[in-house]
């Protein structure tokens, strides 16, 4: 059963720094685009960042770009997501996601991946 799990969540004051890990298993991933996207209470999932299954290539949404950095280690077919300079408005539920048909690159709407994590909770205080 192909899972992935997302690691590295937490409380952090505004200004700090996350590393979130997800983490592959039950197949490999390393043919598939992989993304980030967050969800905060009340709002819908939005895309974040996506990386291209070579990790040559990444996409960042602009609430982000210049703060967050995505990265992808296949030989342990693991996804980082590298969140600097956090902000308040950064709090939300974050979720890894892998499109294995890889329709349209970059992918930023949910629809196109296909598997995704449980999640996990990012607070940023102010």
């Amino acid at each position: 059963q192909a899972q992935l799990v997302e690691t590295g969540g937490g409380l952090v004051q505004a200004g700090g720094s996350l590393r979130l890990s997800c983490a592959a298993s039950g197949r490999t991933f390393s043919s598939s685009a992989m993304a980030w996207f967050r969800q905060a209470p009340g709002k819908e999932r939005e895309f974040i960042a996506g990386i291209s299954r070579s990790g040559v290539s990444t996409y960042y949404a602009d609430s982000v770009k210049g703060r967050f950095t995505i990265s992808r280690d296949s030989a342990r077919n693991t996804v980082y997501l590298q969140m600097n300079s956090l902000k308040p408005e950064d709090t939300a539920a974050y979720y890894c996601a892998a499109d294995t048909a890889l329709t349209v690159w970059p992918a930023t709407r949910a629809a196109a991946y296909e598997y995704w994590g449980q999640g996990t909770s990012v607070t940023v205080s102010s």
